[in-house]
């Protein structure tokens, strides 16, 4: 399983908590130095808490559960 696969597979875990606050994330890229970028959608898009969303949700899990991630981007 690639490293994109990887994430997508984590991200989906993810969605349910943010689609439940009218929110989702879609990811753009993944580089081979381990950076993730996303770009956050509906209300976390504009959202003041979409930073620590991304760093302490998104960010936080998959580095927990994909060890080669070094950090996660918005774009």
């Amino acid at each position: 399983m690639s490293l994109k696969e990887k994430v997508e597979k984590a991200l989906e875990k993810i969605r349910p908590s943010l689609r439940a606050d009218g929110g989702d994330v879609e990811l753009v890229e993944v580089t081979e130095d381990g950076i993730v970028k996303v770009k956050l959608q509906g209300a976390c898009r504009g959202c003041p808490m979409s930073q620590m969303t991304l760093k302490l949700g998104i960010e936080r899990t998959l580095k927990k559960e994909i060890p080669e991630i070094k950090e996660v981007q918005s774009v």
